[in-house]
């Protein structure tokens, strides 16, 4: 029997419990707080998280080269031809067939719509831009595909980013990116 159950219902003992356990708890979260906090990222890491870039002025055959998380990423706007050389490549001749676009599924395959900004927009091409042999910086519009050499080592990838020939392993991979208007595209 307890002490509430002599007395017909909860005394002052039983509220005191309620009390010190309440109070504790409350206690307890307050000095875990600036511990936990402390842990989430400051504002200048927050700032470079995600950048927005204006692409009004890049013509169809142009590219923009921008810093984001302190690696280059490669922007371009395809011309109709080089958006028919990119899909006429059959997948079974490629290197690495996994499209690496933080956009769509991981396992999809690497077609030329998968690489590109979708549907809509084949033409603009967004990828980081390292090779992913050794982390170079390939050239734009250069090698045996008209797409980026990485003259380091000799990586050639095609007008959709994807590795043809060299010692590379995977295509240059597309981050998270998105148009927030037709003329300014979000990466991050």
């Amino acid at each position: 029997m307890t002490h509430s159950d002599d007395a017909g219902g909860p005394t002052r003992r039983d509220f005191l419990y309620i009390t010190t356990g309440a109070t504790a708890a409350v206690g307890t979260a307050a000095f875990a707080w600036p511990f936990i906090d402390q842990m989430r990222p400051d504002a200048s890491t927050l700032a470079i998280s995600s950048i927005e870039v204006n692409v009004a002025s890049v013509e169809p055959g142009m590219s923009l080269t921008v810093k984001w998380r302190g690696k280059p990423v490669f922007i371009r706007n395809r011309t109709e031809d080089e958006i028919a050389k990119a899909q006429a490549v059959a997948l079974d001749e490629l290197k690495d067939p996994v499209a690496r676009n933080a956009n769509v599924d991981g396992v999809a395959e690497a077609t030329d719509l998968a690489r590109s900004a979708g549907e809509g927009k084949e033409n603009w091409l967004v990828m980081i831009g390292v090779c992913t042999h050794l982390g170079c910086i390939p050239l734009g519009q250069a090698g045996d595909f008209g797409g980026w050499f990485c003259p380091c080592h000799g990586s050639h990838y095609d007008t959709a980013g994807r590795i043809r020939k060299g010692p590379a392993p995977e295509n240059l991979p597309v981050p998270v990116f998105s148009f927030v208007s037709d003329t300014v595209i979000k990466i991050g």
